[in-house]
């Protein structure tokens, strides 16, 4: 697959609330994934290979006790990378219902994402 493909089958298997299928999918076995610096520690961190990213996500999902929504975008493609905006609202253990959105940036090679980072605040806005 190509960039464009890949990101439009990201796309839909994230609109469709598929994330460990299109990690099992669309992930090279050694792709990276980031977070902002003084990201909350439910996040996950920074860790590198398909096995670290597949338990990152998991410990993602068991954080939260009622998912209320996703949203996703369109993907904006500028060669071998590819953005999206991601929304999640959810009430997480401990934490109450949270809405927030980030900016998702993935480089693909060889058919593959081999790197996912996030953009988004980690401390509350400013009123």
């Amino acid at each position: 697959m190509n960039t464009e493909q890949v990101a439009a089958r990201l796309v839909e298997l994230c609109r469709a609330g598929k994330f460990e299928e299109a990690q099992r999918e669309l992930y090279a076995d050694d792709a990276v994934s980031l977070e902002p610096e003084g990201s909350p520690q439910g996040a996950g961190g920074n860790v590198k290979g398909l096995a670290a990213i597949q338990v990152k996500s998991k410990q993602f999902h068991d954080s939260v006790e009622a998912m209320h929504g996703v949203t996703c975008s369109d993907a904006v493609i500028a060669g071998g990378w590819f953005s999206l905006v991601m929304g999640v609202d959810a009430t997480y253990k401990g934490a109450g219902r949270i809405a927030m959105s980030e900016v998702c940036v993935y480089r693909v090679r060889e058919g593959k994402i081999v790197h996912e980072q996030f953009f988004y605040d980690v401390e509350a806005p400013a009123a």
